[in-house]
Formats: structure tokens, C-alpha cells, sequence
């Protein structure tokens, strides 16, 4: 995948004499990254929506996740695990449960945008939490449940086995610590794209900008044809 696309030219002149860093790529060979995705990606740097804050954009269909800094340079890229229920709700009173009582239709993880950051849980030390109400946290992958090859599904080329988790996100312990622990050490931004929500609903302003600027793309081209 060709990652040019995500400086969006809109470093700060701080920025300028900088030397250019070059992004972790770990997606799949051959693995596209969706219109969806750099348009959002877009979005947050143009309106400025992470307040300068390093972001990260999770798109569950293609079980990708692009990582941002506050510059909105892009990071790095990779695959990730999602949860194994499709949907993007949030299950009433299920950061109290243990994973084992979380039932089957409510291991989403939830599609939105959320301020998060690094902070302590229960039963695993300092985690990045991603929505700590919901209890959601992105994590290094690892082996405490051996049937269920989270490894090994991370690893393969399609994205069809990776919705595994309870809900939390999963990703490569090298890309964890290369990328998403010295990017979000003092907390981000994330936003994950709905399964089956309307976009408009899950990034209301993102989307009518998307519509604004098809209506100005129509008129220009109305304009041109009649010249």
C-alpha cells in the first residue's frame, strides 16, 4: 500500500526543516486502504477535530487501523483484531462484566469517535483505553486463549478472521510498542468506522462535509459543460 497519502500537507512551518519520517507499514501486501478512511483521515487534520492530538482511524471491515500524530502525519499502519459481534452498539453495564459473562451478540466493538488515553484497569496494568466506559482498549495481541490463534489470524492476509475479540482491539506486539505506545503516551483521538451504522450518523459533520464538497464538485462540472 502506498502511504504518500496521509501528510495531507498540513504539517506546521515548526515542521518544515523537520526530516520526513517514514511510516510503519504492516498492512498486508496488495491491501488497499479505503476512500473512507483517508477522507476521514482528511477531515480530522483539515477541522482540526483531534485538537492536535495524534489520532487513529479504524476501519472494522478491512481490520485496519492507520495511526496519526498530532501533525497529522501518518505513523504507521497495520491490521488489528476487532470484536467478534458485528455491530456498533455498546451493551448496557458491560465494562463490569467478566469476559467469560459478556455474551456473544454483545462482544462489538463500538463504532464513534473517542478521546482516550492510557490509564490503569482491574486485571492488566496500564492499558490504552480507547472508551474506558465501555471498557474498549487497544492492546498487543497475546496467547492466553490458544484455541482462539490471535496471532495467526493477525498475521493473515484476509481480513475475514479477524473479528475475535471480546471487543477490544488487537494488534502486533511490535507494532504496539513502535507505534501506538509512544504516539498515544499522553492520550488521542479514535475513531472507529460503523459496521452497518450510516456514516452520518456514527461522524455527522465528517459526512456533511463529504456532501459539500460532491455538491461543489457537481457545480463545477455543471459550470464546465456549459462553457
Amino acid at each position: 500500500m502506498a502511504l504518500a497519502f496521509a501528510g495531507f500537507g498540513v504539517a506546521g512551518a515548526r515542521d518544515a526543516s523537520a526530516q520526513p519520517v517514514t511510516a510503519v507499514d504492516q498492512l498486508p501486501r496488495g491491501q488497499e486502504v479505503s476512500a473512507t478512511v483517508t477522507g476521514l483521515a482528511g477531515w480530522v487534520v483539515a477541522a482540526k477535530d483531534s485538537q492536535g492530538y495524534p489520532f487513529a482511524v479504524m476501519d472494522k471491515a478491512a481490520a485496519q487501523i492507520l495511526v496519526f500524530g498530532g501533525d497529522g502525519r501518518l505513523r504507521g499502519a497495520a491490521p488489528a483484531l476487532f470484536g467478534s459481534a458485528t455491530g456498533d452498539h455498546t451493551a448496557p453495564g458491560i465494562a463490569g462484566l467478566a469476559l467469560r459473562e459478556i455474551p456473544g451478540r454483545d462482544r462489538t466493538t463500538p463504532a464513534g469517535r473517542f478521546v482516550g488515553g492510557f490509564g490503569p484497569s482491574i486485571d492488566a496494568g496500564r492499558v490504552l483505553w480507547v472508551d474506558y466506559d465501555s471498557a474498549v482498549s487497544i492492546h498487543p495481541t497475546a496467547t492466553g486463549v490458544p484455541a482462539e490463534k490471535r496471532a495467526e489470524r493477525l498475521a493473515s492476509p484476509s481480513p475475514d478472521d479477524n473479528r475475535v475479540t471480546h471487543g477490544c482491539i488487537n494488534v502486533s506486539p511490535e507494532f504496539y510498542e513502535r507505534i501506538i505506545r509512544p504516539t498515544f503516551e499522553r492520550g488521542g483521538v479514535f475513531y472507529i468506522l460503523p459496521d452497518a451504522m450510516p456514516m452520518a450518523e456514527v461522524f455527522p459533520e465528517f459526512a456533511q462535509s463529504r456532501a459539500n464538497a460532491q455538491r461543489n464538485d457537481g457545480r463545477r462540472a455543471r459550470r464546465s459543460a456549459r462553457q
